[in-house]
């Protein structure tokens, strides 16, 4: 089977708070937000001026031998470094100072001051260059979860992976690819807890993963002071064209006790799908005292009450996908304990 032809992530200009909630958010799809007024970050945030307003604040941060960075099989080291060395550091093609290579990549995800219970605040974590962005008011205050701030090295690719929250990425500075994937898309992703196991999208090794072809592929480039609105439970994978500074704004969409309180990362699923998922296991480890000839017919109805109950239809009107037994070609590790992003 071929692959499906990209489609373009649509762009929508002079976006204001009233028509991002009338004729952007409801449609629950991908959107580049341009000319949405972010602050002086856009025209301040140089490397120079990120070093001397961050100061020499320790931030701990990925570090690989390859850009394409895997969290699944962790092909990347955490160091802790100065946050002003750690900006050189990443600006640079070749180091003078290094931990594992001259051409190592380098990636920084903020973190609340306590990781076990914080979730990262731009504001609390870097005062001083928090005054220089501006969060689009797009959202209710007392939906806020995080303010995320990211920076990479130019070529870093970071794995594709869902949010179960809403979130507008600001690319500050610097050019960045971002491929996203529909939830409907998601037997085709070979999952493994909220993570994809197709680590290079761009070449999959179509042996091991073959139906990956039938996921669709929306795409686009963000460019300095672009906003992407990426709705909850859209797969998402970025690759920094140029080494460049972010923030990821997230926020509540669903009831505030839909989400587990003990979640700073805010990607833990949603209360009552862990407990949906954890009573299928129960359901699955039942089918185990079963001859094998039995757990597969069985499990074949149980795959068909589902897709009765939960399946929404797409645009054409069949149910993705159209034959659920032939899909389900790799379980996910329902067990998978949350990880950061």
């Amino acid at each position: 089977m071929e692959r499906r032809e990209k489609v373009e992530v649509p762009i929508f200009t002079e976006v204001d708070r009233d028509s991002f909630v009338r004729d952007i958010y409801p449609e629950r799809r991908p959107a580049v937000l341009r000319g949405v007024h972010l602050g002086p970050c856009v025209e301040k945030w140089t490397v120079e001026y990120l070093g001397q307003r961050g100061g020499d604040k320790e931030v701990k941060v990925h570090v690989s031998t390859v850009p394409q960075m895997d969290f699944l099989r962790k092909n990347f080291v955490y160091r802790t470094l100065p946050f002003n060395e750690f900006v050189k550091r990443a600006s640079e093609e070749k180091h003078s100072n290094f931990f594992l290579c001259e051409d190592e990549s380098y990636y920084l995800r903020s973190l609340g001051e306590d990781v076990r219970k914080e979730p990262a605040d731009l504001s609390k974590q870097f005062p001083d260059l928090a005054e220089d962005f501006q969060i689009p008011h797009f959202f209710e205050p007392d939906q806020f979860f995080s303010s995320v701030f990211r920076i990479s090295s130019c070529g870093l690719q970071l794995w594709t992976h869902y949010d179960v929250m809403d979130n507008l990425l600001a690319q500050v500075t610097g050019r960045k690819r971002v491929v996203l994937f529909s939830p409907q898309d998601a037997l085709h992703l070979y999952l493994s807890g909220d993570k994809s196991e197709v680590l290079d999208i761009d070449s999959p090794d179509l042996k091991e993963f073959p139906e990956f072809v039938k996921a669709q592929r929306y795409e686009c480039v963000l460019e300095p002071g672009d906003l992407l609105f990426i709705p909850a439970l859209w797969f998402h994978n970025t690759l920094a064209l140029q080494f460049g500074v972010g923030v990821n704004v997230f926020w509540r969409h669903l009831p505030a006790q839909s989400y587990d309180k003990k979640d700073p990362y805010g990607n833990k699923d949603p209360l009552a799908a862990a407990r949906a998922l954890q009573a299928l296991e129960r359901a699955l480890h039942t089918l185990d005292e079963l001859p094998a000839d039995y757990r597969d017919f069985y499990g074949r109805r149980m795959i068909q009450r589902i897709q009765k109950r939960t399946y929404l239809f797409n645009p054409s009107g069949t149910t993705e996908p159209d034959n659920p037994e032939c899909t389900l070609v790799h379980a996910p590790n329902l067990e998978e304990s949350p990880a950061e992003k």
